[in-house]
């Protein structure tokens, strides 16, 4: 029977011929020093029985990720960084990062097809409009969004967590603990992810019977001093609410110090959730009610949509949401009576 030869294999048909993984594949095939000589002998005779050369990637031969983010790398961003960091290690892959303030320059998206050496990116929250993405894919440089800030078109990669249904467990336990007035302190009214945890906050009010009230919303940078802010404005309502949903764990912590302030014990008085779940949220008195979001996942799976557009493979789903999980703490309880 004659053998059926390709001009080109793909990394997935060397892994599955090798009985390997991908990311064993990508390492061997860009000299990657932490593999077994006889893994890397497993690769490479794999590459031979197929009888065609390796695939060809744009900047194959140590090609590197841009990866962006222009925040502080703070205990989210931060933890999705070294995620997609390390993720990219494994594949041998050389990491050219911009982070930070100095990340923000105008015109950073437009120049980056005309880098040399570069084969992708991974940008993280890019405060630009989708029009600049979209250029940016039409020049040709593969690239995936984690935790987009707008709505994107169907033909650009992304990774996010699902937002709508997180939001909504949230209310959801607080209307189950019997709280009806519920103050949300969200992210900025642009940002996607705000958009869609209203959405999932007016989802869960709805399945009680009710309507969400402007007049219990305020829209922040959510960072501590921002949340406290908010916070103090909500519970200095002439009929304050029982409970307060942040947009982050930072948010939440300056909800608990404005509570504080007032003489509001919580939950006894107010109840209060954060987002993320990071490791401020198990270091409040009392500890945070929160969301967990898969933050690593988030990175590991941004690196594998990119490697599979690298390699040029099918790929049938570009926006992948990650499930998250409600973490239920102390700082939530039943509506005061009265």
């Amino acid at each position: 029977m004659a053998e059926l030869r390709s001009s080109r294999v793909t990394v997935r048909a060397i892994a599955a011929e090798a009985g390997v993984s991908i990311a064993t594949v990508s390492r061997v095939m860009n000299g990657h020093e932490h593999v077994a000589s006889d893994t890397q002998e497993l690769v490479r005779r794999a590459i031979e029985r197929l009888g065609a050369p390796a695939p060809a990637r744009r900047g194959a031969s140590g090609g590197a990720i841009y990866v962006r983010c222009p925040y502080v790398l703070t205990d989210y961003f931060g933890v999705i960084v070294s995620s997609i960091a390390e993720t990219l290690d494994l594949h041998g892959r050389r990491v050219v990062l911009s982070a930070g303030d100095a990340a923000r320059r105008p015109g950073v998206l437009a120049g980056l097809a005309q880098e040399s050496g570069l084969a992708g990116a991974v940008l993280i929250l890019p405060p630009e409009p989708a029009t600049e993405l979209e250029a940016l894919r039409a020049r040709g440089l593969p690239f995936v969004v984690v935790d987009p800030s707008s709505p994107l078109s169907r033909d650009i990669a992304s990774v996010s967590a699902a937002n709508l249904t997180a939001a909504r467990s949230v209310t959801a336990h607080l209307v189950q603990l019997g709280h009806r007035r519920i103050g949300v302190i969200g992210g900025p009214t642009e940002w996607l992810a705000t958009q869609s945890r209203l959405a999932g906050h007016a989802a869960a009010l709805a399945e009680a019977g009710l309507l969400p009230s402007p007049a219990l919303l305020r829209a922040i940078e959510p960072t501590a001093d921002r949340g406290y802010e908010a916070a103090g404005d909500l519970l200095d309502l002439p009929e304050r609410p029982t409970a307060l949903v942040a947009f982050n764990d930072k948010a939440a912590v300056g909800a608990l110090r404005a509570a504080y302030e007032r003489g509001l014990r919580v939950p006894a008085d107010l109840s209060i959730t954060g987002f993320d779940d990071t490791d401020l949220s198990r270091s409040t008195v009392p500890r945070l009610t929160t969301v967990g979001q898969p933050l690593e996942e988030m990175g590991r799976m941004a690196v594998s949509l990119l490697m599979r557009l690298l390699d040029r493979h099918t790929v049938d789903t570009l926006h992948v949401e990650l499930a998250t999980h409600l973490v239920l703490r102390e700082s939530t309880g039943p509506v005061p009576r009265g």
